[in-house]
């Protein structure tokens, strides 16, 4: 029972972080200062975001809570700030809705790594899911595309490895909060931009929408994510993840008429799909199982 609830907290965790995560293409179109900038500031007011919920979190043992990440905690930092440099690259340089559908794969590699590196099997239904997420990335990516969107479409592709497999990662060492982890690794990012940003080059309105996009978007996304990778598996997460793909293009969309094409309804079609679906099966064999238990303990 207590497995269920754990499960179910972590879907809603990892659909709240895909929600804001879906923010990312409204705040890089918003927000037309250079890409170093950009993420410089990004990394700076998520990284204060997550520092503040990891200091009150683990505030009678703090040092205690952010030695215990140790090695795979350091990969974490590594793979999440490659992962948020290459994101915020692609973004700029192919349109958001090729980048998020490119996104899309992350579920069939993250089934794949953590198959490979920890052994952790998923149930049909889920590589189905992956599998049909996949689909959505062959069916929107225009290989016929320029050498910028190219360049673009080698950059979400970096980003999906990184971050599927900082996921596997996290849920191999899910008895280890890796919330230190993130928090470090949105200094990091801030860190390596550094030498190249302009940060003082920044208006007060500006500013105002960085801090929204370092808080609302990237440092909850993150802590969401976090926290509900160590509930559900990996692979679980990263596909449930993916509907952020098709909800990115469309505040897109709102706020700016940026009329998605066709093929991306068909691609967010299929993505979000897959994830109910998935969640729907799911829900059904552990209500299933439930009953089966609530019969045993009657009889």
């Amino acid at each position: 029972m207590q497995d269920d609830q754990n499960k179910w907290l972590g879907t809603l965790l990892i659909i709240g972080s895909a929600v804001a995560y879906s923010l990312s293409g409204y705040f890089t179109r918003l927000i037309t200062l250079d890409v170093w900038t950009v993420l410089f500031w990004r990394g700076i007011f998520g990284g204060l975001f997550i520092g503040v919920y990891v200091a009150w979190r683990h505030r009678n043992d703090l040092w205690g809570a952010i030695r215990a990440v140790g090695l795979p905690g350091l990969w974490v930092m590594i793979l999440s700030t490659l992962a948020t440099i290459c994101f915020i690259s692609a973004l700029r340089l192919a349109p958001v809705a090729d980048v998020m559908t490119i996104h899309a794969a992350i579920p069939f590699m993250t089934a794949i790594l953590a198959l490979v590196f920890t052994g952790e099997r998923e149930d049909w239904t889920t590589w189905v899911a992956s599998f049909i997420a996949l689909v959505g990335v062959m069916i929107i990516v225009n290989p016929q595309a320029s050498g910028g969107y190219l360049a673009g479409y080698a950059f979400a592709t970096a980003m999906a490895l990184s971050y599927a497999a900082m996921m596997v990662i996290i849920r191999k060492s899910r008895h280890v909060s890796m919330l230190p982890a993130a928090c470090l690794s949105a200094f990091l990012c801030a860190f390596v931009m550094l030498p190249f940003a302009q940060p003082m080059q920044v208006t007060a309105p500006a500013m105002f929408d960085l801090m929204l996009f370092g808080t609302a978007q990237f440092g909850l996304g993150l802590l969401l994510m976090t926290v509900g990778t160590r509930l559900i598996s990996a692979t679980r997460s990263a596909l449930i993840g993916s509907m952020e793909n098709p909800l990115a293009p469309l505040w897109v969309w709102l706020a700016f008429g940026d009329l998605p094409a066709w093929a991306t309804w068909v691609g967010g079609s299929l993505v979000m799909g897959s994830v109910i679906f998935d969640v729907l099966i799911k829900s059904k064999r552990q209500q299933k199982t439930i009953e089966a238990l609530t019969q045993g303990a009657a009889g």
